[in-house]
């Protein structure tokens, strides 16, 4: 029997911290349910909505299609490269033109933090805003079916250890998830190349070598090498990365027998991860993708419901 979840209603979804506890797991609990087969009730016959992404995405971009499609939503079609922006079109006047068109909701990636800033200011846009990442800021709905992943292996998040490893200055996603995860009662750390971190992230764990955390962690959350905000600066090969600062199949021996492996792919294979790991028995990175779809047309619900 599915028991739906109290309803959550959402104008934005824009950054994680926006949420409350409460809400962030009622998002879960409703993407579990979706999982299960739970359906959707509208409040109105037709929504639109329409997936504005400026940066490539395979993960993202196609599970909101999946998401939205499966809730039955009208999906109105954009590619960058054959739209008005190659005209010199602005992010802002793109999304006025979707508002006008009736277009109830926008999922937007971009490569600017903080893009949706004029959007949600905006008394003439009237569709909803779902950040499906703003530059180096936040990534709010992969830190989501990250939380429900996790939440389905353990069934809590207090006490958990989480290691984010990698990339973590210009990751998004770990920005997203450190915050959360320390909210939700998880212990977090943090490794990788010392020059791709922060000690502004201290607030929310502690900097250890890969080494030191193998034994020690449930979830070993490793991050993509962002070589697309590098600007080709970057001093490691992939070869002397993955044996510095990777999961190698040696390292991942010595992990707990229920710790999970995470990665918000797309993962460079024998990079941050050993090719073999990434469908073995600990990984849960096709889980995440699968949940990515669940977790979503929670959202979109949410979002929906505000409009309501």
């Amino acid at each position: 029997m599915i028991i739906q979840s109290e309803r959550i209603s959402l104008k934005h979804l824009l950054t994680v911290e926006a949420l409350t506890d409460q809400e962030v797991m009622g998002l879960i609990r409703r993407g579990q349910e979706f999982k299960q087969g739970a359906k959707w009730t509208p409040q109105k016959s037709q929504y639109f909505a329409t997936n504005l992404f400026f940066e490539n995405s395979t993960r993202t971009h196609k599970s909101f299609d999946v998401a939205e499609k499966k809730l039955g939503l009208e999906v109105i079609e954009f590619e960058a490269s054959t739209s008005s922006v190659s005209k010199g079109e602005t992010l802002y006047d793109t999304v006025l033109t979707m508002s006008a068109l009736g277009v109830d909701v926008a999922v937007i990636r971009h490569g600017d933090e903080n893009y949706y800033e004029d959007l949600i200011q905006s008394k003439t846009i009237q569709c909803s805003i779902i950040n499906g990442g703003d530059g180096s800021g936040q990534h709010p709905t992969q830190c989501l079916l990250d939380l429900m992943t996790i939440y389905e292996e353990f069934g809590h998040f207090d006490g958990l250890k989480v290691a984010i490893v990698g990339d973590i200055t210009h990751s998004r996603v770990a920005k997203s998830n450190m915050q959360m995860l320390k909210r939700l009662g998880a212990q977090v750390f943090f490794s990788g190349p010392e020059e791709w971190y922060d000690n502004e992230f201290e607030v929310y764990g502690h900097y250890l070598p890969l080494d030191e955390l193998l034994d020690q962690v449930d979830v070993m959350m490793m991050l993509r090498v962002q070589h697309e905000r590098h600007d080709g600066k970057e001093s490691f090969s992939k070869e002397s990365y993955h044996q510095e600062h990777g999961l190698t199949v040696e390292r991942a021996k010595k992990m707990q027998k229920h710790a999970i492996i995470m990665h918000p792919a797309p993962v460079n294979r024998d990079v941050e991860l050993a090719d073999s790991l990434v469908e073995g028995l600990q990984s849960r990175i096709v889980q995440q993708m699968s949940n990515g779809v669940f977790v979503r047309m929670a959202i979109l619900e949410a979002v929906l419901n505000g409009k309501a």
